[in-house]
């Protein structure tokens, strides 16, 4: 009860504290709008006298607002009287409709007591309960120590708990940031592991070989040749994945650093396309380009590695001569690039996994298709480092379509 006053008592003063400054600008403002229209005015009036005419002296005279007159007292001792009350009556609506408004704003600006009190609550709600906290005694922090060194975060079915209810929400705290150590450590393994089982295949194949080559290879010529060229594919293919591996690593701790430059993303993907046309002969590739600009700030590299990925993961799962269609355009507010294909498409379910590192939906995509399925990972790191959006279209049988989305501004 003492507390809830105590705030009320708080709010109240921050409330009269805002509606003083708020009144006193209100005044400051009538003020200055007074001050303006009586050297508007004043200027008005000047402009209206004769050419060779001196104001010696003005004198504001009448009693009562309507019968007020402002006389000019020229040099010469001739004067020029004008009625003030023609000019205020077009003021007077005008002012009466504008304090009409301060005085409700301040009126108003009287009773928010209520709502500085509702957006107080947290901060008492926290000093309170830090004032709690510090009125325990050591016990209950020697209980809270135990609880914590029986926790492991490799334990994923352990929680920190006292049955104190005066730490149970440094309890909730400490649990949820257990939880996302937990979630992360789990990552790391998963991601160790998998990491670890596609390195041993191309390591046991070039094992394989090189035993081969061991034994018979050095008098057989036709095994000395597919073991080279064995070797030759199985270290390319290490090298590549141990390439991603680092690309992602670096993501992760926030080593990879953009060179962004301005560009036309129908550039990037022209060349692109050029490239696609003459390495893959067993597709047919469609260009579509917008005839606007499409301008980009971004890392051009890493930009053109994306599309590259998106391009590549089409004809991976597109039957020969089919078309992989790719496009650029741009809006007032966004530019994208689409690459769509006619492959064998990915079952709905598994889309909201695809990005996932070391994902490959084998059974859906065909099974047969090679790569590290680092791939795609990669691409939306990409695309996440420069704010844009993916958005994926797939049915089985008939293709799938990825449009990556930049938003400007």
């Amino acid at each position: 009860m003492r507390e809830n006053q105590k705030m009320s008592s708080i709010a109240r003063s921050i409330n009269f504290s805002f509606w003083r400054k708020r009144l006193t600008l209100l005044l400051c403002v009538d003020m200055l709008l007074f001050v303006m229209v009586a050297i508007t005015f004043a200027y008005w009036r000047g402009q209206l006298l004769p050419e060779d005419a001196i104001v010696k002296k003005i004198e504001i005279t009448g009693d009562g607002y309507r019968n007020w007159e402002y006389i000019q007292l020229l040099e010469d001792g001739s004067y020029i009287s004008y009625k003030l009350y023609e000019f205020l009556k077009y003021l007077v609506p005008s002012f009466l409709v504008l304090l009409a408004f301060e005085f409700i704003d301040i009126f108003s600006a009287m009773f928010n007591t209520a709502e500085i009190r509702r957006r107080l609550k947290p901060l008492n709600d926290l000093a309170t309960k830090a004032e709690q906290i510090s009125s325990l005694d050591a016990s209950h922090f020697e209980n809270l120590r135990e609880a914590i060194s029986q926790v492991s975060p490799s334990q994923t079915d352990l929680r920190i708990s006292t049955g104190d209810k005066d730490l149970q929400s440094i309890e909730v705290a400490l649990n949820n940031l257990l939880a996302r150590i937990q979630e992360s450590q789990k990552q790391q393994n998963r991601f160790i592991s998998d990491a670890s089982h596609e390195l041993r295949t191309p390591i046991a194949v070039i094992q394989g070989y090189v035993n081969m080559l061991d034994r018979w290879g050095k008098d057989d010529e036709s095994v000395l040749e597919e073991s080279i060229e064995a070797l030759k594919n199985e270290s390319e293919h290490m090298k590549e994945l141990v390439e991603q591996l680092l690309f992602l690593a670096r993501g992760d701790s926030g080593r990879n650093t953009l060179k962004k430059t301005q560009m036309d993303l129908r550039d990037l993907m022209q060349e692109v396309y050029d490239e696609s046309v003459m390495i893959d002969e067993k597709h047919t590739y469609k260009l579509e380009l917008d005839d606007k600009e499409a301008p980009l700030f971004g890392d051009l590299a890493m930009l053109k590695q994306s599309i590259r990925i998106f391009v590549q993961n089409a004809a991976k799962y597109s039957p020969e001569k089919n078309t992989i269609r790719l496009a650029v355009k741009a809006t007032e507010t966004s530019v994208s690039y689409m690459v769509q294909d006619e492959g064998i498409g990915i079952v709905e379910e598994q889309i909201s996994h695809i990005f996932e590192r070391f994902y490959r939906a084998d059974e859906t995509r065909g099974g047969s298709a090679e790569g590290s399925g680092l791939g795609l990972s990669i691409a939306k790191w990409i695309v996440d480092a420069h704010d844009g959006t993916i958005d994926v279209l797939s049915r089985p049988d008939i293709g799938t379509r990825f449009t990556i989305t930049f938003h400007r501004g």
